[in-house]
């Protein structure tokens, strides 16, 4: 089953008269959508009783919710503090999500820093051992999703990113599309440039981890250090499309979590990417 939606409030979901994320379940429901991503991006901060109404209407309308961690965790950081830091942010975010009723969180994994980038990688990659040992203490089940970036200065190129998915069974591939077109300077453009990132990640994590990746996709403005900010499906200038990845995703019969991450549209454009597929 593949499971599409927004995340975050959109422009249309204020539009309509919402004011309230529990609000989201009934919108999405009634749009044909099944997935909703929430951001604790500035911080893990939110009460029992609005996660227990999220949860409950989410679940009244069979939407699935994830959540993304706080933006500034950094595994590459030299300062063991700010390693137990970054570790503290993700662990609130799945005890956060799991009382969303989800269990699937988002994390960006490093930056390069004063380092070179192989010194970065390899430290982030031995403190993302260390997050493991943390998340595997947990009793719920778990998905840590380890976001591809956009900019050159972060560490998470598809083949990094799938290489610290090998470190524990929890960890999960997050291809955010729009940031690998960006590092890749618009190296996305037909199908077979997608179909090089499925059997990459097939080969190397096999079918079944790679068929329940998370994915954000949203088109996106880039310059020679990367991303610079999200557009709409609107844009016909960057992209990238999203088309062929929904015939791949169709064609090997993969069930991925996709999130739409367009600028104020994203629920709209999450239909439009819906609408390609033939079984979602």
């Amino acid at each position: 089953m593949i499971r599409i939606g927004p995340s975050g409030n959109s422009e249309a979901f204020y539009a309509t008269g919402h004011k309230h994320t529990y609000e989201e379940g009934k919108f999405l429901s009634e749009l044909g959508l099944n997935a909703f991503e929430y951001s604790f991006g500035r911080g893990v901060s939110m009460s029992d009783e609005t996660a227990a109404k999220i949860n409950s209407e989410f679940r009244k309308y069979g939407i699935a919710i994830s959540a993304h961690a706080p933006y500034y965790t950094n595994f590459a950081n030299p300062d063991p503090e700010m390693i137990a830091k970054s570790i503290m942010y993700v662990m609130q975010s799945l005890e956060a999500v799991r009382k969303l009723g989800g269990e699937r969180v988002v994390v960006h994994p490093a930056a390069v820093g004063k380092a070179t980038r192989a010194e970065a990688v390899a430290r982030a990659k031995s403190n993302l051992h260390l997050l493991a040992e943390k998340s595997e203490t947990l009793d719920y089940p778990h998905k840590i999703c380890l976001e591809t970036m956009g900019k050159i200065n972060q560490i998470g190129t598809v083949e990094e990113i799938v290489d610290f998915c090998t470190v524990c069974d929890s960890f999960y591939p997050c291809f955010d599309f729009g940031h690998i077109n960006s590092y890749m300077r618009g190296g996305i453009k037909t199908k077979d440039d997608y179909k090089r990132i499925l059997d990459y990640t097939i080969d190397k994590l096999g079918f079944d981890k790679a068929s329940q990746m998370h994915v954000h996709f949203s088109k996106i403005q880039y310059s020679d250090k990367g991303e610079i900010r999200h557009l709409t499906f609107a844009d016909s200038v960057y992209g990238p499309e999203y088309a062929p990845l929904a015939e791949l995703f169709d064609e090997y019969g993969m069930s991925p979590y996709i999130v739409c991450e367009s600028d104020g549209t994203m629920s709209d454009d999450a239909l439009a990417m819906k609408k390609m597929h033939k079984n979602a």
